[in-house]
């Protein structure tokens, strides 16, 4: 019994151990896993770079709308101003026509003042070298009174006040009208066909002469090929234009303060337009000896097309001077400049 007691308990069954995984097994398992998680991740990615996308699209989409919408607001804008502008110029075109022509033609800033005094001085000079003796531009005397300084500041602001280019434009300008024989051109007498096509008549309210072109009556093919079917008849067509314009500049003042610009009606109606090659080349022609020769004599630009005479004209021309029945089936193709 004793010797049963002293006996040690056996020992507990220990628990039932699961083999041991190969190792090749677990890795393969380890990394379908990775590649599970991964897939996920990527998944996730592109959503989020979806989302982000359209994102940037509905804002891109909204600052479009926006600025389409500022555009249009502004240009709606700019219709009531210009709208405005033309209802406050019809009103008061009567009332500003004084200032504003001479602001364009009459009024004298220092700096102009400074430049005719300069060019006055050079001009004089080499005239006197040359010994050209009296010189006139357009029937005025130069250096004889004041309407020397209105000619010579015509050059000055068609150059922008550069002395210089002013002095270059005088003389080419005194060339040219040697060589095309201005004063015998006064009196040649170059037929009255084209009468009806350029034409000066009557005067604005302040005295400036008015000056028509109905470019409509060169669909008269007769009319058409007398001016413009050869070089002759093109060369005279540009001294009848020539010959026209002095005579209606000898009837301007250029004393200072006075009128010494022309307004200018083109009328475009059953204009032939650029499609025929004569009048293009007779009118380029004609425009580079004008823009070379006869600066500043603009008047006042104004652009409208109507049908008829437009009732604020009434501003501009007297009654007495305008032709109204002229314009009752005439449209107009505007006040411009006043060499065409």
């Amino acid at each position: 019994m004793a010797e049963n007691d002293s006996n040690p308990p056996p020992p507990a069954a220990s628990p039932p151990q699961e083999p041991p995984v190969p190792p090749s097994l677990s890795s393969e398992k380890d990394a379908k896993v990775d590649d599970v998680v991964e897939e996920k991740v990527k998944a996730e990615e592109v959503l989020v770079g979806e989302e982000k996308d359209k994102e940037k699209e509905e804002v891109k989409g909204g600052e479009e709308a926006v600025v389409v919408e500022e555009e249009e607001k502004e240009k709606e804008k700019e219709k009531e101003e210009e709208k405005e502008k033309e209802k406050e110029e019809e009103v008061t075109v009567g009332e500003t026509e004084s200032e504003s022509l001479k602001e364009e033609s009459n009024r004298v800033s220092d700096s102009e003042r400074k430049g005719i005094e300069e060019l006055k001085k050079v001009l004089k000079e080499e005239l006197e070298k040359k010994e050209e003796g009296e010189v006139s531009i357009w029937g005025v005397p130069l250096f004889k009174d004041q309407r020397t300084d209105v000619i010579l500041l015509k050059f000055l602001r068609a150059r922008d006040l550069r002395v210089k280019d002013a002095l270059l434009m005088i003389h080419n300008t005194l060339r040219w009208r040697k060589e095309f024989g201005i004063d015998a051109l006064l009196e040649e007498d170059l037929g009255e066909e084209l009468e009806k096509v350029v034409f000066m008549h009557g005067h604005g309210r302040e005295g400036h002469p008015v000056c028509y072109n109905v470019y409509g009556e060169f669909q008269n093919k007769e009319l058409y090929h007398k001016a413009f079917s050869t070089e002759e008849n093109r060369t005279k067509f540009l001294r009848w234009r020539i010959q026209l314009l002095e005579r209606s500049i000898r009837n301007l003042d250029f004393s200072p303060g006075g009128i010494n610009t022309i307004f200018q009606v083109n009328d475009l109606k059953n204009s032939p337009g650029p499609a025929k090659r004569e009048l293009r080349l007779a009118t380029k022609q004609a425009l580079q000896l004008l823009q070379d020769n006869y600066p500043e004599f603009v008047a006042k630009q104004v652009r409208f097309c109507f049908q008829f005479l437009p009732c604020f004209l009434r501003f501009y021309f007297t009654t007495s001077n305008t032709p109204s029945c002229r314009f009752s089936s005439m449209s107009l193709g505007g006040i411009l400049h006043s060499i065409p």
